[in-house]
């Protein structure tokens, strides 16, 4: 039987003299390559690219791209990921040339539009989140939290205390501990209770005086909010700790509460997580962090700042007459700088073009639609398969295949099983808290209709756990490749043909 095209990779398709272009003879004199370029830089044989021609080139990349599960084909329940749809709006005005081609180093004089775009995204991010100042400039989420243990440190470094550790509890993202790791702090993990939020009598035992932070996700990472939050930030408080939220799950409480306003010190946001940045894929991040007022000497720079001055311009409007906008690098205590530039520029536009859009009863919509949403799909699966935390949760649910694991079926046998019925799997084994755990979030733009069928894919495949087990385990058996082996792949990839 022949091999599929999709199967093969680029160089199985060449054939030697094949080429994607025809173009004349040049009408001009052609240099001698070697007469310009030192031998050594030479390579003494051609490449071994694949010969194929133009057609060969886009029939197979085509199918390569029809093969991929992405937001805009598909339902993609990734809990935590929050994997949701990004109005194409946004991706115009990021392609506006006046953005898109607007150079790094060009001078501030110049890049005034760019630059008010960005104060005016930091300052809508601080009034969002209940923070007095927020930096642009950290790459993903990890930075940004990176970005402000940092700035805990230094605070603390200021007032001539040197603390040791940083609290984060066991259900916490894995790049908390790793952030904070990284800014030379030892990581303390606290327990959770049965109901899935934080033991408040071992946080108590854990603060003392070498606490520097204490580091939590709000919604948590079991989709719940934690109840006494504003107890276990006095607690903090009263201890001289600092109080980290990581902002992974904002999209749950955006416009119904503020971190600010509980009592957090610091908070980041996951542009790609709720103002719809693009996510995955190798691209880009944007990770913003913004911190209360006693931290904002230590933030980041350069800080976009608003200048006023004499008019420029007679046509300008009243409110904007001798305003500029520009870099500001004179911050005695600032940590520095985290990357080259000033942050990734387009995931910026993306964001602020949907808060603009959006408004504040927009925004509010979005954690309102997406806790609906989440409780639906929890309420309607709860009787085939176990909670991982008793509902009602926020923006996301966390099943457990506990049960289906009695029949042999795993959670990763589930997540290959829903392949087969056309939908890209949940998270799965995390929260690692959980036993078999499946981590569901269907974001606020999902329609009752596609929760109807996916819900229904997940009910079909809890029946045949207990009828056909082989069945799942066999799976997935439409798609292109089945099973992979994930361990030798991580261990020994494939990086050359």
């Amino acid at each position: 039987m022949a091999m599929p095209q999709y199967d093969k990779l680029i160089n199985e398709l060449s054939a030697p003299g094949r080429i994607a272009f025809s173009l004349p003879e040049p009408d001009v004199p052609v240099s001698d390559v070697k007469a310009l370029i030192p031998a050594r830089y030479l390579r003494a044989a051609p490449p071994a690219l694949p010969e194929v021609s133009e057609l060969d080139v886009v029939r197979h990349y085509s199918r390569l791209s029809q093969l991929n599960y992405g937001v805009d084909t598909h339902f993609y329940p990734l809990g935590s990921c929050t994997m949701k749809y990004n109005p194409k709006i946004n991706e115009d005005m990021a392609r506006l040339p006046g953005f898109a081609q607007l150079h790094p180093l060009a001078p501030e004089a110049v890049s005034q539009g760019a630059l008010r775009l960005m104060h005016d995204l930091a300052a809508s991010l601080a009034e969002i989140a209940g923070m007095d100042a927020v930096s642009l400039q950290p790459a993903a989420g990890a930075q940004g939290e990176l970005a402000g243990v940092l700035m805990i440190r230094a605070y603390h470094l200021s007032r001539g205390e040197k603390r040791t550790k940083v609290l984060i509890p066991d259900s916490a993202h894995g790049t908390n501990p790793a952030s904070t790791a990284i800014a030379g702090y030892h990581v303390v993990q606290l327990k959770s209770e049965r109901t899935g939020e934080v033991d408040r009598l071992d946080l108590e035992r854990h603060l003392d005086i070498e606490t520097a932070a204490f580091m939590i996700t709000l919604p948590n990472t079991l989709g719940l909010f934690e109840t006494r939050i504003t107890e276990i930030i006095e607690m903090c408080h009263a201890r001289g700790v600092q109080v980290y939220m990581d902002g992974a799950n904002l999209n749950a409480i955006l416009g119904i509460t503020r971190p600010g306003d509980l009592g957090f010190d610091v908070c980041h946001f996951n542009l790609h997580k709720t103002f719809t940045t693009p996510h995955g894929g190798g691209g880009p991040g944007a990770g913003p962090v913004g911190v209360k007022a006693h931290l904002e000497p230590f933030l980041p720079t350069p800080v976009v700042v608003k200048r006023r001055g004499r008019a420029r311009d007679e046509g300008q409007r009243p409110e904007e007459s001798g305003v500029t906008y520009g870099l500001d690098w004179k911050r005695p205590q600032s940590i520095g700088k985290l990357q080259a530039f000033w942050g990734n520029f387009g995931m910026l536009v993306r964001a602020y073009a949907y808060i603009r859009t959006m408004g504040p009863a927009g925004l509010r919509s979005v954690a309102e639609n997406a806790v609906l949403n989440a409780n639906y799909v929890m309420k309607r699966l709860e009787a085939s398969y176990d909670l991982g935390a008793p509902g009602p949760c926020m923006h996301e649910c966390v099943l457990s295949a506990r049960r289906q694991k009695q029949q042999g079926v795993t959670a990763t046998d589930i997540a290959k099983r829903l392949l087969d019925l056309g939908f890209y799997a949940p998270s799965t084994y995390f929260p690692l808290i959980v036993e078999e755990a499946l981590m569901i979030e269907p974001t606020e733009t999902e329609s009752k209709e596609t929760l109807d069928a996916f819900c229904e894919a997940m009910i079909q495949i809890a029946r045949e756990a207990e009828k056909s087990p082989e069945l799942i385990r066999e799976a997935p058996v439409t798609t292109a490749v089945r099973r992979l082996d994930q361990t030798l792949a991580a261990r020994q990839p494939k990086l050359r043909w």
